[in-house]
């Protein structure tokens, strides 16, 4: 565990002013602190998922909801771009699938065609080719109404579910995400169901005559010719499999939902597994009151902004993709353990403790497939998912657990919790040594190329920030480079530094993201601060530092064609990770880190706080981004008290894992 002490800084301005800081934004977040505990902070995403919320209630047929409409309705014509669509995150480009969702849901509201933003947005959609142009499950979505033939859908038979484990299209093989969401879609495939859409609702308006969808463009040209002329077999074939097979694949698909419906936190705890497990039983017949059908309905409203109260009428609404109170909890634990102090430690300890029996430990979830030898020992990112725990999460929350542990009295409190999630998580190491997020190995990079995965986002393969996180976890347990497992992780990250010096971050935005997790998982790994890894880092967020002070790094940078980093607005949660990255290498006296701090205490607001509308966290790169609205609160504290706790004179400060 490496150590290093700061003496007097050279370059801060801020001296004392940097406590007022810390404690006023410490305030403002231990009000926000359930009383058991947890922190959980809003999870936005982009105009997809409210405007399927809306389609949802018109595909149930369900009674209307105008109140609940019209507030979803402001937010969605807030959250038009200039262009006249829909962006994936705030300030992005068009997205046409976005946009034909967002289209439909405020058609099906009620707004006028004739409207402006209506008559923009379908002309912004015509001139792209329409709504045929549109992604898979937006295609998907309007078969669903009968407004497109399943003829543009790519075929995904339900008998995909009897295939044996070496097939090469196994469901297995495809990550959490795209396997909860696929099994209960196969259904609905097989059954083709058409919705109720009482008001008769549909956007003939959006098709261009004579186009026909795009095909896909990136992946390996040898198996998507494959894939599509497989695809062409499947569709000519699809009305001839036998009823009994058939049969047999939609009893596996209910089964598989069922056996993992999660109660009101629902499939997966992912907004689309559970809208489609809700759709998957209503095409199958069950009633709203049948339990399996009535808790996965419950669980889409579980996840429901309502802002304001009943009789404010410019209050909206909208729906988050999923929930985050272990990691939000997790990470704000860390913070108030670098706050310090009595009422900061003990609000951390009362978060771990919450934390405690959320532990998996009696499930054998999907990640078993894999690895049926390890015993479950995770958190999963959710208030519940005990299929689906993740790597990431369960790191955070164990190297809190064992920092706690060394700052207070409670150290027996959370040995055995530490002890199996080392466990879990070291068993789920894949074979080049990093680690994925919710599976070991899940690099069929095939997958990929079929027609059904235009989104590229199938599966989940090891990654640099949460490889370090994993490595962070080990070495703050003690476990040096000489352990082989150590050894071969450290390799992965080195391995995947870019040439620039940064690393790629699929979790966060972006390469500042995985840079500071990387430094972190380095520091603590004891590599020498002169490493060339980690100078060529140091050099990188340098150069990239804003004039202001600041950090700022735009989803763009996911792009296939991505040649380099393009300057972007500073962000706090950026801003507090490129500190933190740095400060774990010793440049806790430099310009860069003291300009950085100048610019998180300059732009606190009165709450305490930091706010940012811009988006730092990557659901599926260039498909699906996240709004944490907790990462531009706690973060700039986690920084700023890491900067003062550096700054004092002859104290040796522990550089944990994170």
């Amino acid at each position: 565990m490496t150590v290093s002490t700061s003496s007097a800084f050279h370059h801060s301005p801020l001296s004392d002013d940097v406590e007022p800081i810390i404690q006023k934004a410490t305030r403002a977040l231990l009000e926000k602190q359930h009383q058991d505990g947890h922190w959980v902070f809003e999870l936005e995403a982009d105009a997809t998922i409210p405007a399927e919320y809306i389609l949802l209630k018109h595909y149930l047929g369900e009674p209307e909801d105008l109140e609940i409409e019209a507030k979803i309705g402001r937010y969605l014509r807030r959250i038009q771009g200039e262009h006249g669509g829909w962006p994936l995150f705030y300030g992005g480009v068009l997205d046409l699938s976005a946009t034909v969702k967002a289209y439909f849901a405020l058609k099906m509201i009620g707004d006028s065609l004739d409207a402006p933003h209506m008559l923009k947005a379908r002309n912004e959609i015509l001139a792209r080719g329409g709504a045929m142009r549109a992604n898979v499950f937006t295609r998907i979505q309007l078969a669903l109404f009968g407004a497109m033939s399943w003829e543009h859908v790519p075929q995904m038979p339900v008998e995909l579910m009897l295939m044996p484990e070496w097939f090469p299209v196994h469901i297995n093989k495809m990550a959490y995400w795209a396997r909860t969401v696929l099994v209960p879609l196969l259904v609905l495939q097989a059954l083709k169901p058409v919705a109720r859409n009482p008001r008769g609702i549909l956007v003939d308006e959006l098709f261009v005559p004579d186009v026909l969808p795009t095909l896909q463009e990136s992946g390996d040209p040898i198996w998507r010719r494959f894939f599509s002329a497989l695809d062409k077999v499947l569709h000519k074939v699809e009305p001839y499999w036998p009823k009994n097979m058939r049969a047999k694949a939609i009893h596996s698909c209910v089964h598989f939902v069922t056996e993992r419906l999660n109660g009101e936190d629902g499939l997966g705890a992912i907004y689309p597994a559970i809208a489609n497990s809700v759709m998957m039983y209503d095409a199958l017949g069950y009633p709203e009151s049948h339990p399996e059908r009535a808790i996965a309905r419950r669980a889409v409203e579980k996840l429901m902004v309502l802002d304001g109260t009943e009789d404010q009428d410019d209050k909206e609404v909208y729906c988050q993709p999923c929930l985050s109170p272990i990691w939000d909890t997790a990470l704000l634990a860390h913070a108030m353990l670098e706050v310090g102090g009595d009422e900061a430690e003990k609000s951390a300890i009362s978060a771990l403790s919450w934390l405690k029996p959320q532990q998996i430990l009696d499930v054998k979830g999907d990640w078993a497939w894999r690895r049926p030898d390890v015993r479950p020992g995770g958190w999963a990112f959710q208030y519940r998912n005990d299929y689906y725990p993740d790597v990431d999460d369960t790191a955070v929350v164990t190297m809190a657990m064992d920092r706690a542990a060394k700052l207070s009295d409670v150290s027996d409190d959370f040995e055995e919790s530490k002890a199996r999630a080392m466990e879990w998580t070291i068993g789920m190491q894949s074979d080049n040594g990093g680690w994925g997020a919710f599976d070991a190995n899940n690099s069929y990079n095939y997958l990929n190329n079929i027609p059904f995965a235009d989104h590229g986002a199938l599966l989940d393969p090891p990654t640099v920030d949460v490889s370090a996180r994993c490595v962070s976890m080990m070495a703050q347990a003690g476990i040096s480079i000489a352990d082989p497992k150590m050894k071969a992780a450290v390799d992965y990250l080195l391995k995947e530094q870019e040439e620039d010096g940064s690393w790629f971050g699929r979790w966060g935005v972006n390469y500042i993201y995985g840079t500071w997790s990387a430094l972190c998982a380095l520091n603590v790994a004891a590599l020498p601060y002169d490493h060339l890894a980690i100078r060529k880092a140091v050099a990188w967020l340098k150069a990239i530092q804003n004039k202001d002070g600041g950090w700022g790094e735009n989803c763009d940078s996911y792009a296939l064609d991505y040649s380099g980093y393009e300057p972007m607005n500073s962000t706090a949660s950026q801003t507090a990770w490129a500190l933190l990255g740095l400060m774990a290498v010793g440049e806790a006296n430099s310009e860069a880190v003291t300009k950085g701090i100048n610019w998180l205490a300059q732009n606190q607001d009165e709450e305490g706080l930091w706010k940012e509308d811009y988006y730092s966290g990557g659901g599926f790169p260039r498909v699906f981004y996240l709004r944490y609205h907790g990462y531009s609160k706690y973060f700039p504290l986690w920084a700023l008290a890491r900067y003062r706790n550096l700054k004092k004179a002859n104290q040796p400060i522990v550089h944990y894992g994170m």
